[in-house]
């Protein structure tokens, strides 16, 4: 028996409608009528959502280095061991999205066994692509306390069977899917390490599959990411400790729900602001009589992130020669300001580019879907006087 939700009710659904009509207005931006910057946003974000869903487990990197391993270049500062671990992710979730693009791709247990091969072959400790040898618990790290414990071993491969069962089968939602997911991978803990990672890269294959959008912005890792606390709680008091079926699983559903609605707010909020920085940055490099594309150097500065020589070929699509030019371009007539040498060598926004960049920000929403749900309600009583 796995942890299940038979129905969402009427708040949830309401929240996951709301959810659909944001998708379909990013729709509009990064599927149907694709600008010249959908590309530097969809690399950034897949980007944040790589350096999010790895600080969970105290693997730390820049900006720039997460970029720079969605790109396949070399990073900047990051160590050995920790470049290790993020582009073993980051192979993850290119096997991720390439494989969920065949139409007719079934879950199954070699899948998911090769997912936790890419993201811990750096550690043999963690027994790449194989399940764990016997008992596996997670304790706080700051008092030894253990706070979950895995399934009996003796159960897992009858539950990670009956899980991939679940996962092939029709739901009423996508969304409630990928939760479930994730939530069932995370208590039956099948792996000695890199669990987390796994379920995390698990529930996006699921939104992949389902071709929501594009599954490069219908993650919600980088949310988790942002709410590491709320996401440890809340996957502690789903769980209880160890693996416990039965249990209420409904602060789960609406945590992963809450992670939908407000990243997709952010993806929303973040193009809108692009659009309208890139049209202006557009109209400044024209004036100044360079090529549009130069525009993309000084948008992925705005954003704000260091522009690397690698990173602006990628978004432009050009040599090595020409980027070096078009950045000494941007330089000379003081848009972008070099930094470092030789290797360490980027750049960053100007005093023009900067004002641009605040010129444009709009205000960041932090509406509860639940509780809208709650006014609505409200506001649709009938008055008693």
């Amino acid at each position: 028996m796995l942890f299940t939700y038979r129905s969402m009710d009427r708040p949830e659904r309401r929240a996951l409608d709301r959810v659909a009509q944001m998708r379909h207005d990013l729709r509009h931006f990064v599927v149907e009528n694709p600008r010249h910057w959908t590309g530097l946003l969809a690399r950034m974000t897949r980007a944040r959502a790589l350096r999010a869903s790895n600080s969970i487990e105290g693997i730390n990197v820049s900006a720039e280095d997460a970029l720079a391993a969605v790109d396949g270049e070399e990073r900047e500062e990051a160590d050995k061991p920790t470049w290790q671990a993020i582009v073993g992710y980051q192979t993850a979730m290119d096997f991720v999205l390439q494989r969920c693009r065949n139409p007719h791709f079934q879950f199954s247990e070699d899948f998911i066994l090769a997912i936790h091969f890419m993201i811990s072959q750096h550690d043999p400790s963690a027994n790449p692509g194989n399940y764990r040898r016997g008992w596996v618990g997670v304790r706080n790290t700051a008092t030894g306390e253990l706070v979950h414990e895995g399934v009996d071993r003796d159960q897992l491969e009858s539950l990670m069977q009956e899980l991939m069962e679940y996962m092939n089968a029709d739901q009423e939602s996508v969304m409630l899917k990928g939760a479930m997911a994730h939530l069932n991978l995370t208590m039956i803990h099948p792996f000695s390490d890199g669990n987390g990672r796994t379920a995390r890269c698990l529930q996006t294959a699921v939104l992949a599959k389902e071709g929501i959008v594009a599954p490069i912005f219908s993650s919600i890792e980088e949310y988790i990411g942002h709410n590491q606390q709320a996401y440890y709680d809340v996957l502690a008091v789903t769980g209880g400790g160890g693996w416990n079926p039965q249990r209420n699983c409904k602060e789960w559903i609406r945590f992963c729900i809450t992670g939908h609605y407000r990243q997709a707010q952010t993806l929303l909020r973040r193009t809108r602001e692009i659009e309208r920085v890139y049209d202006e940055l557009s109209r400044e490099v024209t004036r100044h009589g360079l090529h549009e594309r130069t525009a993309l150097a000084l948008l992925e500065a705005a954003i704000p992130s260091r522009v690397r020589n690698a990173s602006y070929r990628v978004s432009a699509d050009v040599s090595n020669n020409l980027a070096s030019r078009d950045l000494k371009e941007l330089v000379d007539i003081g848009l972008l300001i070099p930094r470092g040498e030789k290797r360490g060598r980027h750049y960053i926004a100007g005093n023009k580019v900067m004002e641009i960049r605040q010129k444009h920000r709009l205000p960041k929403p932090d509406d509860d879907p639940f509780t809208l749900e709650d006014e609505e309600a409200k506001d649709s009583q009938p008055s008693l006087f």
